[in-house]
């Protein structure tokens, strides 16, 4: 199954460290951010899983919900997050996921269809491709997905970023330009008219090209 942005997030049940889960119940009315890993007690992915949960207050200000996913056992991940707090300064706390049938890693196209269906004699080279980011909305669908080899250590500030701008441009007709925090300027897509963007943006905006219009980004 290919995976694109506006589909649905495949629905599953798992047993994670924080116990048993339907995910789209978890998520509730929530966003979600979905975050793999090949296999546990790897070095790369210690580090990022324990900037994570650093991060994760922000997250949670967010109204944003924070779950991991290696192949292994959630025995292995217990054990794995002892390494994490002590090399990394930070307990991991959110809910890991156990896929040693590969069903979650296969439904979201990290793995193919003939992966088979056991994490068992795996190896991190065999799921390097487990190393995906998956932004997730209340609606259940998929708002943003990023992939990064093994051996890149993933930037979460940059998903807290993307977060922001998947959030502000559900909430508001916009587009965020490159390189966009928030409070910066914002864009008014080609889609809205003049005549509409004027009864939204009452005190004007910058026309650079017709087709690039500059506005202050709206403050709720």
């Amino acid at each position: 199954m290919s995976l694109r942005i506006n589909a649905t997030a495949p629905n599953f049940q798992a047993q994670t460290t924080q116990g048993q889960i339907d995910f789209h119940e978890w998520i509730g009315d929530s966003w979600a951010i979905l975050f793999s890993h090949p296999k546990d007690f790897t070095p790369v992915c210690t580090t990022e899983l324990g900037y994570m949960a650093g991060l994760k207050p922000e997250f949670d200000r967010r109204n944003t919900k924070v779950i991991g996913l290696s192949v292994d056992p959630v025995d292995n991940h217990a054990r794995w997050a002892a390494d994490i707090e002590e090399t990394q300064g930070h307990a991991v706390n959110f809910p890991m996921i156990g896929d040693t049938e590969l069903a979650v890693a296969t439904a979201y196209d990290m793995l193919p269809e003939g992966a088979g269906t056991t994490s068992e004699g795996r190896t991190a080279a065999d799921n390097a491709t487990v190393r995906a980011v998956f932004v997730i909305g209340p609606d259940k669908k998929i708002k943003a997905m990023l992939t990064y080899p093994m051996t890149t250590g993933r930037n979460f500030d940059e998903v807290l970023r993307l977060l922001d701008s998947c959030q502000l441009t559900a909430r508001h007709t916009l587009a965020t330009p490159v390189n966009w925090r928030p409070g910066d300027d914002v864009i008014i897509p080609p889609a809205v008219s003049n005549e509409v963007a004027a009864q939204k943006y009452p005190a004007g905006w910058k026309t650079l090209k017709p087709y690039l219009r500059v506005v202050a980004q709206p403050k709720d």
